[in-house]
């Protein structure tokens, strides 16, 4: 029965204490409550650094000097050339059996761990989700100390792709980190206090950075993310010593009619049309990958997707929309553009380039060529010559449907017929989460391969019966009714085994698969390769898995306990090799596809695993398993208003609660909501913001009460639907 007028009130009170929205309880530092104030907190120090001794002394000629120095991992990808590749061998094929846990670490969040650690000067600096930074012992994994920069949960609503954060870089006795709503921050190694702070984006726009930032000659670069959501794309340069903006580089054109900040901007300009300024800025975020050639002196960086993802929307009449989907080379003390290549001209896909870059020197017809590589999004891998763009070869690494190979005189892709949904839905491989996504890939120049952990299966995409750009949602241009699942459980079913994920060595020379192991789904880790002969993943059924790198043989395992997205790294103290990785299952596969995340659960547990040769450490049972409790009211609701509800719910809700509303459960399942009885608790909630402490921001500026309640009537249903389904009802036959 639906609540009274004045039970209702009540029920809100309680709920608003115990029931988490879009996010879960703000995370606090270690040792301190969660504060409220919106200022930084003072960093937690459990154990603060001797001041006398050296404290992440990184410059110049020790990065450059990477190599010399294996046994620190002192940036993102090890080395500006981001190889993920160590030289320690202590631990390798024939004695990493012996490897046992040596140090645990927890988190104290329930969200997605993406963080690659640095290791230098015998600490471990890393992030846990709302970026927050920890500094541990790397020897014991004894807490040193902890920054928690107080991210507003209610910015979440703005995350394409949970709460995460890639990682920090070092400097000079200093640490930065890219800030969920936009900030970089600049800490004392020492003590993790904050040195400066700087806003790097407009904080009124839908912005937000997930990046581990870089550091090239005393410069901090950072870019951002936000694409569907509607902005601007651009990376930065700021001071390492002050944080002063020293440069700044657009990805997009903004309106030509206020001019240009520069020659590549009116270029770029000549490849849009229509008004895509007044759709959000045109996108383009620039919020991962990015590499260094020191001796060309080269910044690589790479570009995401549009606003909207279709380029119908966002640019009728067609056009390349530099520098979507593109790979660009700028110097890294100006940011002066030097070239670019666009993986996927006109992309309407959300087929970003802003996967992981690789720099190495390989030989190809008998020459030894300077290359950049890449599997991006879009299926195919490019091998470019780095010191101008050129492509040098490009194959697809997973078998796709949008396009049938690359023309090597255009370097263009040659699209499939229909392969832009104008006329008709259509279902494509790869889906918008990509053959390749963030997940760090790793090359080792003793087997010549490249070890890719690839996303294997189709979306459907469908133009919109009616496309209301929305500022501050998901804007993709795209039918989210088309995109969703099919009601017939047997359908869902046959879906779960084509969804597939595989680690894949892939021979750059001859544009080839050496080896692959597949396995039981998608989502799975970054990689890690060594000169012992191994290649190190984690998977998102909760395993950490070494590999031999030549031949993909499984040599040693552990139990997680909890999905890995994170890659590993490898680092050495006192003659002691370790290996470490960060846990804790989260990201957009785990949240927008809970109808098969649901049926492989895993529960969240977020936590740094750190290993070496002799160990047994062992790890404390878990005993939560995610359910839901399924008690919805009457369905009361026209269907027309379910189905104008279905439509709102993928186009707003899905990024966060699942597709069809089914849930991840990283954060509730809205069809186990009480809200569902009371639709001014629920108005409360979803338009007032009543949870916005929680993470469950308010959408009163984007959707009326009769949409939140047309949202409501359809979460209605599907709550009625997992009923059916739990008690042994078929569904949709």
């Amino acid at each position: 029965m639906p609540l009274s007028q004045t039970t209702a009130p009540v029920l809100a009170l309680i709920l608003s204490l115990v029931l988490p929205a879009c996010s879960n309880e703000p995370d606090p530092a270690i040792g301190e409550p969660a504060a409220t104030a919106a200022q930084p907190a003072p960093a937690t120090v459990s154990m603060p650094l001797d001041d006398t001794a050296a404290v992440a002394a990184v410059d110049t000629l020790r990065l450059l000097a990477a190599d010399a120095e294996p046994g620190s991992w002192m940036s993102y990808g090890r080395t500006y050339s981001e190889q993920r590749y160590s030289p320690l061998n202590k631990v390798d094929a024939k004695t990493v059996s012996d490897l046992g846990l040596a140090w645990s670490f927890d988190f104290n969040t329930t969200r997605g761990i993406e963080a690659t650690s640095i290791v230098v000067d015998g600490v471990m600096y890393t992030t846990s989700s709302w970026s927050i930074v920890h500094a541990l012992d790397a020897r014991t994994g004894k807490h040193l100390w902890t920054y928690d920069p107080q991210v507003n949960k209610a910015k979440v609503k703005h995350g394409c792709c949970d709460a995460v954060n890639r990682g920090v870089a070092a400097w000079e006795g200093q640490v930065f980190v890219g800030v969920f709503d936009g900030r970089l921050v600049a800490l004392d190694a020492a003590t993790g206090k904050v040195n400066w702070e700087v806003a790097t984006v407009d904080p009124a726009l839908p912005y937000t950075i997930t990046g581990a930032p870089r550091v090239i000659d005393g410069k901090v670069l950072i870019g951002n993310g936000g694409a569907e959501f509607g902005v601007r794309g651009f990376i930065s340069a700021y001071a390492a010593d002050s944080g002063k903006m020293v440069w700044r580089f657009y990805t997009v054109p903004g309106d030509p009619k206020l001019g240009f900040e520069n020659k590549a901007m009116e270029m770029a300009a000549q490849t849009w049309n229509g008004k895509w300024y007044d759709l959000g800025g045109g996108g383009g975020t620039v919020w991962d990958a990015m590499a260094y050639d020191p001796e060309l002196d080269l910044l690589y960086f790479g570009v995401g997707n549009g606003t909207p993802w279709n380029r119908e929307i966002r640019s009728p009449g067609g056009g390349d929309n530099l520098f979507l989907s593109s790979i660009v080379a700028v110097r890294p003390a100006t940011g002066e553009y030097v070239w670019h290549y666009q993986t996927t001209p006109g992309e309407s896909w959300d087929y970003t380039a802003t996967q992981h870059i690789i720099l190495a020197d390989i030989e190809l017809d008998g020459k030894t060529r300077k290359v950049l590589m890449q599997a991006p999004k879009n299926g195919f891998f490019y091998v470019l010559d780095r010191t101008d763009g050129t492509l040098l070869s490009a194959n697809n690494y997973i078998d796709i449907t949008w396009a049938t190979h690359v023309d090597m005189e255009t370097g263009r892709p040659v699209e499939a017929e229909g392969a832009r949904y104008i006329d008709s839905p259509l279902a494509v491989t790869p889906s918008y989460l990509g053959g390749h996504n963030w997940h760090p890939m790793s090359f080792s120049p003793q087997t010549g391969l490249v070890y890719i952990p690839v996303l294997d299966f189709a979306a459907n995409y469908g133009q919109p019966e009616e496309f209301v750009y929305r500022p501050g949602v998901a804007n993709t241009g795209t039918s989210g009714i088309i995109g969703s699942l099919p009601d017939a459980q047997a359908e869902r079913d046959a879906i779960r085994p084509l969804m597939k994920g595989r680690l894949l060595a892939w021979d750059p020379r001859t544009q080839s698969e050496a080896w692959r192991v597949e396995h039981n789904g998608p989502w799975n880790g970054g990689t890690l390769v060594t000169a012992g002969n191994l290649v190190f993943q984690g998977t998102a059924d909760g395993k950490f898995v070494a590999f031999s790198a030549d031949k993909g043989e499984t040599l040693w395992e552990f139990p997680t306990q909890t999905g890995v997205v994170a890659p590993a790294v490898t680092y050495e103290i006192d003659g002691e090799q370790y290996v470490s990785v960060n846990v804790g299952w989260g990201g957009a596969y785990a949240l927008v596809f809970g109808e098969y995340v649901q049926s492989d659960s895993m529960p969240n547990v977020s936590r740094v695993l750190t290993f070496k040769l002799g160990a047994d450490g062992k790890l404390p049972e878990v005993n939560w398993r995610p359910t839901v409790v399924f008690n919805p009211p009457p369905r009361v609701a026209q269907e027309a208003v379910e189905h104008e509800g279905f439509g709102l719910y993928q186009d707003i809700c899905m990024g966060c609660h699942g597709l069809n509303a089914v849930s991840g459960l990283i954060i509730p399942d809205l069809r186990g909501s009480a809200w569902l009885h009371d639709a001014d608790g629920w108005n409360s909630v979803v338009r007032e913001g009543l949870l916005s402490k929680n993470g469950m921001a308010s959408f009163g500026g984007h959707i009326t009460r009769e949409e939140s309640e047309a949202i409501r009537a359809y979460v209605i249903q599907q709550a009625w639907r997992g009923k059916e389904l739990q008690e042994g009802v078929a569904i949709g036959d």
